[in-house]
């Protein structure tokens, strides 16, 4: 059961989760992080480091947010096959996280 990052994370792209990340599974676009379903390991590692709490083991992923679970395996597939690799070290992030983070109430 592989982790999901929900929309929660676009217009944030907070990447203190890829830091604690064993495997490297994080993969980025350009608003937001995805995570490679068969390169998780599920060691739930991420999902207390998320700062607007957008990652889900895919079985718990709340009803609002059940599409991301296929954006999230769609997505990095296209990623990695583009040859991008993954992210593992912390960024910046974008400039509109803050005010996201608040509009989200954390």
């Amino acid at each position: 059961m592989p982790h999901v990052v929900t929309n929660k994370c676009v217009e944030c792209k907070f990447t203190d989760c890829v830091v604690v990340c064993p495997v490297a599974c994080f993969y980025e676009l350009e608003t937001q992080l995805i995570i490679h379903p068969e390169e998780c390991i599920d060691c739930m590692a991420c999902v207390d480091e998320c700062p607007v709490h957008a990652i889900y083991a895919d079985a718990d992923v709340p009803p609002e947010f059940q599409g991301d679970i296929e954006i999230n395996a769609t997505e990095a597939h296209k990623v990695k096959e583009a040859g991008q690799g993954p992210i593992e070290a912390k960024k910046d992030p974008l400039p509109t996280a803050e005010a996201k983070k608040v509009q989200l109430g954390y």
